[in-house]
């Protein structure tokens, strides 16, 4: 798939830039995310990330479960390293890929994106280089949800190794609140960094009324999965059309459950003509949803972000959803409507409250945009580099 001696060269060309601009060697450790097409099984503010570091220091991206056979590749300015074989086995075939690569070349910093696996491949490969290691927590790793089955504390080896990871990284940051206080249980304090939106690929849109007699234009942007709750939002979008509201809800998002939210809309009488099902699809074909839309409506148990409110937000359509994650920071902040989780009632009325309030659904959208821009993707960079300068002066002076 990839010409190994092409990537040496690229790898050689970027350290002969670092050379020559006094970059630092970063070794970025990731699940996944960041394949070589750039469009097809990535996470966009993974990318953003890997561009705007690799454009000012030499950067290596240690994928865990990108795929199964190891590989390397270049992308947005820097070496990816697929390090592929059994998932199990994953983050004792990243370590070896970021020892044989300090051997080539020091790095002097391991940052991971995602605790779990990643953040204990990031912690033992700084402790074995002598190096700091910063951790940032993406995700569910210190969640429990049992009857879904989802959460990285939900077994006792999760437990001790996300307590391991945490209080060995000399910092811990992530995107909202909510993680911050969850990092807080493990006795570590966490500091809040959020991985914000590519205003180059998602250019800001001035809020736009509704045009008088449509319907109210939902979106749900998600993959079809227990942790998102489509079962709890279709139910709640079942009310809202019941109390005489007129609207429509395009899904988009991979399908995990094997059409079971499918048949449970047409069980509830949502049929294409309400609720429309598209699938997977790229970033550009996201954005035109997204300016179609009025509002994003979510229904998660958990969320570290998510990155959909933020893109809709920096699109001018404000959201809707349960009070986690960004959701409930917003809520406190006159920028999003914030419910509880699994309450479909409580949804739905949030859902009607802004079908009825257009004065209030624009103030919520112009407030959303300007927190989304205010932390865009370069201000997320601008953070990882001002944390990665602070540990490594703090190295320094040890």
């Amino acid at each position: 798939m990839h010409d190994e001696g092409k990537d040496a060269g690229n790898a050689d060309d970027v350290r002969a830039r670092a050379g020559a601009r006094g970059m630092t060697k970063l070794a970025l450790v990731v699940p996944g995310g960041v394949h070589g097409s750039g469009t097809q099984d990535v996470i966009p503010a993974v990318l953003a990330l890997v561009e705007r570091l690799a454009a000012r220091h030499e950067l290596h991206v240690f994928a865990l479960f990108q795929q199964p056979e190891p590989a390397r590749w270049a992308l947005r300015g820097a070496q990816v390293h697929a390090v592929g074989g059994r998932a199990r086995a994953a983050p004792w075939r990243a370590l070896a890929a970021i020892a044989a690569e300090h051997r080539r070349a020091p790095f002097e910093l391991v940052q991971s994106l995602w605790a779990g696996p990643c953040g204990m491949t990031a912690v033992l490969a700084a402790r074995l280089l002598s190096l700091p290691a910063a951790v940032h927590v993406a995700g569910g790793e210190l969640a429990a949800l049992r009857d879904i089955g989802y959460g990285g504390l939900l077994t006792w080896r999760g437990r001790l190794r996300e307590r391991w990871v945490l209080r060995r990284a000399h910092a811990v940051t992530a995107a909202s609140a909510m993680i911050l206080t969850q990092i807080a249980t493990q006795g570590v304090t966490g500091r809040r960094l959020p991985l914000g939106v590519d205003l180059r690929a998602w250019p800001p849109r001035a809020p736009r009324p509704r045009r008088a007699g449509e319907p109210l234009r939902l979106l749900h942007l998600a993959s079809l999965n227990r942790v998102k709750d489509q079962a709890t939002l279709l139910r709640a979008v079942a009310r809202a059309a019941a109390a005489g509201l007129p609207l429509r809800l395009d899904v988009i998002g991979i399908d995990t459950l094997g059409g079971a939210v499918q048949a449970q809309a047409r069980a509830l009488g949502l049929d294409d003509g309400l609720v429309r099902f598209h699938g997977f699809l790229p970033q550009a074909g996201c954005r035109s949803w997204v300016a179609q839309a009025d509002l994003l409506v979510m229904a998660s148990r958990h969320e570290a972000g998510p990155l959909a409110l933020l893109e809709a937000a920096v699109a001018g359509v404000p959201g809707v959803g349960t009070a986690v994650g960004h959701f409930a920071e917003w809520a406190e902040q006159g920028a999003a409507l914030a419910v509880p989780a699994g309450d479909d009632e409580a949804l739905a009325r949030a859902i009607l409250r802004l079908g009825a309030d257009e004065p209030l659904r624009l103030a919520l959208a112009r407030r959303a945009q300007a927190l989304a821009c205010a932390e865009d993707a370069d201000h997320t960079a601008a953070a990882f580099e001002a944390l990665h300068a602070e540990l490594l002066a703090g190295r320094s002076q040890r």
